[in-house]
Order: structure tokens, then sequence, then C-alpha cells
């Protein structure tokens, strides 16, 4: 038994903790084609990374309609280690109307580059060099997967390169990154504007405006920082309001010149100007601080030069501006923060009989077979965040002696009034020993096993304390039977303190299982209610089966950080402090 456990431990190949600084890419493309001659493209840009000689998707842009030079509002923050080479894959996708998802688009073009160093040889360009200086004080951080030191400096750097298809140039496509490594201020601001009595740009109805913000650098150019919503056919619009860092809003100077821009929104892409007008992030917090609030008169340049009697094309409205301090998760984790992991195995008969050497399931003296290389390789990482090392198993699927009926909800894998096992260790074991005594049958249903992690969330939620965040990993080699009730279950579980990871085993089709993850467009019940956040990770063993196990588990535990931060932040929920917690925790050997 203990054999299989250390083969499979042996294979994963944990790298050692590299030194690395957080990078944001922004993300603009020019000339990219009409898809038609009455219609302009809706671009999506998709960055990859390549991990272990495989792609996975790391973050999209927003969808911008009708624009064929788009400028994404939408950030990427990466890890840059300056130790590796870090390939980065943009893909850029056409978007169907109504529909936000990567299924029916139509790709466009990609570029490839390595976030290191860029190096471009063009008599019609002359880029930078963009391998990025290290030359600043350490800090600590963590991250579930492996913890790092974080090196921080601010430095900018550009890389503009054609957009390839099939090998060839898409036309005259192009894309352009820019790159800005962080400041170290990790606070957020959140802002919140209105409009009073803007220009009405339309003939048979009101403007439809939206602001733009943009960061100026120190070379004069211009940073997007921030795009609202459109506010439909009204002169006096209230915008929702955003968060934004201050790395990204000033670079950590509140000096810095922003520039504000109101535009009425058209849908053929040709936006109308309606007015701009200046200011600093130090004015609008001395506002805030002193109660007072602060208007801006938004002003056309053009009217202004041309008009006697102009005076503004409306005004913008300082509604709020509050500082909120974003906890990372290195400090919910020291704070006391337990991940407390569960794990739960297909035991249908789809699988195969586990004495056939064919079966999924089937127990080598020495090799693990897939599902014991996914569960180590999630399981080695999620157990050194919880003290007692103490997990959940569950199977479902099987038919459960002695009457044999089906048993899509087994508590323990080895003993019914056992509903703990200790350690991955303990679960290999347990998942070992059940084999020989249970029946595969069926159906694959998972809705039941979400529910029941949810409610131990539930409960840890009304706690109102950074305590505990659940990870259910469900381990399963088809698609399931129970897809609507699944959808339920996890637009309920999206209010709780819990992520699940989804790890399809064997070679069947997952495509449907994509729509659990929440990539292809929010996810939503079988009623309409959308998820309130993504807390689904699913991937395809196969796409790892030919990679190190530990580029799996990279994958699937990626978002979990963020995951975790995300729903504490949300709630207001700071992590305890250090010294509260050490006086309460104890550790298991």
């Amino acid at each position: 038994m203990s054999n299989i456990y250390e083969s499979a431990e042996a294979t994963l190949g944990f790298i050692s903790s590299p030194c690395l600084t957080k990078v944001e890419l922004r993300v603009a493309c020019r000339g990219i084609s009409d898809r038609d001659a009455l219609s302009k493209p809706d671009p999506c840009v998709v960055l990859k990374m390549q991990s272990h000689g495989q792609w996975f998707e790391v973050d999209r842009t927003e969808v911008i309609r009708s624009s064929s030079s788009p400028v994404f509002s939408k950030i990427f923050l990466v890890d840059y280690y300056f130790e590796e080479v870090q390939r980065l894959r943009f893909e850029l996708h056409d978007i169907s109307s109504g529909n936000n998802g990567l299924r029916d688009a139509d790709f466009l073009g990609a570029m490839e580059c390595t976030l290191g160093q860029v190096s471009v040889t063009d008599t019609h360009q002359k880029l930078a060099n963009c391998m990025f200086l290290v030359r600043t004080s350490l800090r600590l951080s963590l991250c579930l997967c492996w913890s790092y030191c974080i090196l921080q400096i601010v430095s900018q750097r550009k890389l503009t390169k054609a957009l390839l298809k099939q090998g060839n140039t898409s036309g005259k496509s192009s894309i352009m990154v820019t790159a800005e490594e962080l400041s170290g201020n990790d606070d957020y601001v959140e802002l919140s504007f209105s409009a009073r009595k803007l220009d009405d740009k339309d003939f048979f109805s009101k403007s439809d405006p939206f602001l733009e913000i943009f960061r100026v650098n120190d070379d004069g150019t211009e940073s997007l920082v921030h795009r609202t919503e459109t506010v439909m056919n009204n002169l006096s619009p209230v915008w929702k309001s955003f968060k934004v860092s201050l790395n990204t809003l000033c670079s950590g100077d509140h000096d810095r010149e922003l520039k504000c821009t109101v535009w009425d929104w058209d849908s053929n892409g040709k936006h109308d100007f309606i007015g701009e007008f200046q200011t600093t992030y130090k004015e609008t917090m001395k506002a805030e601080q002193e109660g007072k609030q602060i208007q801006w008169e938004c002003i056309n340049p053009k009217y202004q030069m041309k008009k006697k009697n102009y005076r503004n094309s409306g005004t913008v409205i300082l509604n709020h501006c509050k500082i909120i301090k974003m906890y990372s998760f290195l400090d919910y984790i020291m704070g006391g923060c337990q991940i407390q992991f569960t794990v739960a195995i297909d035991f249908t008969a789809s699988n195969g009989d586990p004495r056939n050497s064919c079966s999924l399931h089937y127990i080598h003296p020495y090799q693990p077979n897939e599902y014991l290389k996914a569960l180590v390789a999630v399981g080695e990482i999620c157990q050194d965040y919880d003290s007692d090392k103490m997990f959940p198993a569950f199977g479902f699927g099987a038919l459960i002696p002695p009457d044999f009926k089906v048993g899509h909800l087994r508590v323990s894998f080895k003993d019914p009034a056992v509903v703990w096992v200790a350690g991955i260790q303990g679960v290999v074991e347990a998942y070992q020993n059940c084999l020989p005594k249970i029946q595969l049958y069926g159906p694959t249903n998972i809705a039941p096993i979400i529910q029941k992690v949810a409610s131990s969330a539930s409960e840890e939620m009304h706690t109102k304390e950074a305590m505990e965040y659940f990870i259910l990993l469900i381990l399963t080699d088809g698609v399931i039977t129970d897809m609507a009730d699944t959808r339920e279950a996890i637009v309920h579980a999206s209010h709780l303190p819990m992520s699940v990871i989804i790890v399809g085993v064997g070679n069947a089709d997952f495509t449907d299982m994509q729509i659990l993850d929440g990539d292809d467009g929010i996810l939503r019940s079988p009623k309409g209610e959308p998820v309130l956040r993504d807390i689904v990770q699913f991937v395809p063993f196969k796409d790892f089966k030919h990679a190190s196990p530990a580029a799996l588990a990279k994958s699937v535990l990626a978002e979990v950080p963020n995951q975790v931060v995300d729903y504490y932040n949300a709630k207001g929920i700071k992590p305890k402090c250090m010294t509260d917690y050490e006086s309460t925790r104890t550790f298991s050997p």
C-alpha cells in the first residue's frame, strides 16, 4: 500500500520556491479586420501560459463590441520568475453577439512571446528590451501551490507584434502589450462617479454615456485604468462603484495626473466625445476626508475654442472615494485560516472492472493510476494548509455491501463509522482497501457531494471569521448525469467559503463539463440565478498525461488563492492577528 503512495508522490517532482515579482499586463489591438462589410468584430483577448509543455488559460479580457482597434480595460496580473523562461500566448477572438464564450467565437490570430525577455528585430519597429531588472527589497509571500519571494520595483515596457494565424500574419492586425511591475502598495480604492446635464449627442434619444479614467505616465503616455459601464439614454448617469488598486490608479504617486474622459456610446464603435477633465488621487481623497463633494466641469476643447458662450458639456461628480485594505492569501493563512480538503472519487461502472488492467481503477503494485496521480498531486499541496491533516473522503456511484444499494454519498471508503482519514496517504490506503469490497455501478451524480461540503461551509460562514475555507476535489471519468442539480448546488456554494476542483480522468469527451468552469460565460442555475463568484476549476487529466503531475497541481490550484481572498475581502472579513491565532493553534506531527 505504501509503495503506491510513495511512487505517486515521487512522480510529482515539485519544484523549489523561486523568487518573483508581480507584473501587470495591459493589452490593446490595432487593425483587426472586419468580420464582414456591415459589422466590426467584437474582440476579446485570452492570455495563456505554457507550463510543462501545456498551454493553459490564465485570464481573458472583457468583450468590446464593434471595435477594430480595442483598448481593453482588463488588466492581467501574472507572476514573473526571474530565473525561468515564461512563455505567453495572447489569442484574439471575435465573440458572437449575445454570447461571451469561446465555443462559437472566431479565432482571429495569436501572438507568442516570453515574459522575461523580448527581443524583436524589424526595420519598421524599435522594440525595447523587456528583461525586467530586479533591484529592490525582498518581501516574503506565499501561494497555495508554493511559497516564494516577491522582488518589488516599478518599470514599464511595451511590446508590439503582428498577430499570426496558422503561421501567417493576420492581415494588418497587431497587438500591443504593456508590462509594468508592481510598486508594492496593495491597498485598493473604491470610487463612485455620477454626472449631471451632459451634452446630448443623439438626435432621436439621449446620450448613452460612459466614463474612462487614464493614468498619465512619466513619459506622457496614458494607461487605461478603468472603463465604466454604459448608462443608456441618460444625461445624468450614475455609474456603478468600482475598486482599483493604487498601483493601477496612480503607481502609488498620489500627485500623478488622472485624465477622465466621457463618451457617448454608439453601437458602431464610433463613440462620440462629450468632454474631459483632469484630477489626482490626492484631490479626491482630500475632498473625501473633509466631507466635501467634489465635481469637475466636463470640457470639450473644440467647443471651448469655437463657442464664445460655452461653459461646459456637463459636470462629473465624485460620490465617494474610500480606501480599502485588501488582504492577501498569505495574510489569511498566517492569520490561521485552515484549508479543509475533501475528496470525492467516481466509482461508476464506466471506469471498468478494477481487476482488469485496462480499468481506470486498476491498482498496479508500483505504478499509480490516474486517480491516484491526481489525488496526490492536489492533496499533497492542500494538506500542508490543514494543521490536523484529517480529511473527509467520499465515493459515489457504487453498490455498497452488505445490501449492495447505490451509495452515491459514502462518508468513508473503509469504515462507515469513520468520517475522517489521516492525510493523503490515509485517503490512498482507504481507496485501495474499498475497491475489492464494492461494485462499480452508477449514476455519476455529484450534486449531493457539493451539497454535503456546502453544508459545512455554511456553518463556517455564520462565524464571520476567516478560520476555515473548504476545497472539494472531485475525480470523475465522465460527464455528470445531474447537471441541473449540480449547477444549482454550485450557484448556492458560490456564496460560501468554498471552491470546487473537478478533474476529468480517462479519455471521455468532457466538452459539456466546461460549462461548470464559468470560463465561457457566467454559470447560472436552471432558474437563471448567476453564480456570485467563479468557484469551479475543471481540468481534463489527459491534457497533463505526458507532463509532470506538478503541472496538474499548478493548473487546478492556480485560482484558489484569489478565490479565498475574493470571498473574505468581499465579506469584509479580516484575517485574525497572528498572536491571537498562535495561542490556540495545535499542530499534528
